[in-house]
């Protein structure tokens, strides 16, 4: 397993200095204007490293005034599709059953939704998210039945578990010891969030969640307001880590609605990872078992992050190119 820490460093976030009031605290107007990265349309945020790829993606569409649904799609389907991948569709490690069972979300700018859960031999759960969002009355579906709307909507069923994975498993069945560790590759969701030429925003989120995870456990990926938000008036958000820490605090509808009391996309992202930190504290769990990253993007194209602790990236694509960012972190 790679660490995430040895990745590409392409910029360092944003650090400037600024006058402190007369009380020695800087205000919000302040916060704002230093910690949120310049506004730009379109533009596309995504989680990890793999998001340069799925940027690349994702941008062919923005840049020829592509709706920013159609972009996000496109571009969470190059890690689904990427059998080295081992977090995401096919290629995803399986759980502790050996089942590659797949978690998918997308929301547009009309706040249409739809979400798939523990759906299995599908390698774009983010086309079948869309589909129910667009051809059913729910928003969400999981398991068999999602399995047979799938089928019932043309797409083929294949196997998922790829060599690697199943040898992975075998050799994770010696001890079946489940311990996610962070920033180790078990939990890495590709969450993307985008806003097009015409100024409406989307969101797209996927994953195979937790490596050796129990059958049946959803994370926060399918899951509209934990790992995916979007409200066209104010911003989007998207999430990656611990799955379960993120819906304990509502997470993405949490940092939306932070953006629309004032806060920067910045500032956002750091309280709601505030949020998390406290709550772990009071549970009296260990916050360095447990990483949760957080990125954001408002109505004016400027963007944040923050996450647990560091390792973790997310890339960034407008007009002056596609780059990877490494995310602030709480933890020093």
């Amino acid at each position: 397993m790679s660490n995430r820490r040895n990745f590409i460093k392409t910029a360092a976030a944003a650090s400037v200095a600024v006058a402190l009031n007369s009380f020695g605290v800087k205000s919000e107007e302040e916060n704002n204007t230093v910690s949120s990265k310049k506004g730009k349309k379109p533009i596309v945020l995504s989680t990890w490293n793999f998001g340069i790829q799925a940027n690349e993606a994702a941008w062919e569409v923005l840049k020829n005034k592509g709706r920013a649904l159609d972009a996000v799609e496109a571009g969470v389907k190059i890690p689904e599709g990427d059998p080295k991948e081992r977090s995401v569709g096919y290629g995803g490690r399986p759980d502790r059953d050996g089942r590659v069972t797949l978690d998918s979300c997308i929301m547009d700018e009309q706040s249409n939704i739809g979400s798939v859960g523990c759906l299995e031999n599908i390698k774009h759960p983010i086309s079948v998210a869309r589909a129910v969002m667009e051809k059913t009355p729910h928003v969400m579906l999981v398991g068999d039945g999602a399995l047979q709307f799938a089928l019932s909507q043309g797409f083929k069923k294949e196997n998922l578990l790829t060599e690697e994975s199943e040898k992975e498993w075998k050799e994770w069945l010696k001890d079946s010891k489940y311990k996610p560790i962070a920033n180790i590759e078990n939990h890495d969701t590709i969450g993307m969030i985008a806003l097009d030429a015409d100024g409406n925003l989307s969101g797209a989120c996927t994953t195979s969640g937790m490596a050796f995870k129990m059958h049946g456990r959803l994370g926060d990926s399918p899951i509209i307001g934990a790992g995916l938000f979007v409200d066209n008036e104010i911003g989007a958000a998207t999430a990656t880590g611990h799955g379960e820490e993120v819906i304990r605090i509502s997470g993405c509808h949490l940092v939306v609605e932070l953006m629309r009391q004032g806060k920067s996309p910045q500032k956002a992202c750091e309280e709601a990872v505030a949020r998390i930190v406290k709550l772990t504290k009071n549970r009296n769990k260990e916050l360095k078992d447990i990483q949760v990253g957080f990125i954001a993007l408002n109505k004016k194209g400027e963007y944040g992050s923050y996450c647990i602790q560091g390792g973790f990236n997310y890339a960034v694509h407008d007009d002056t190119g596609n780059r990877l960012i490494d995310a602030e972190y709480f933890l020093k």
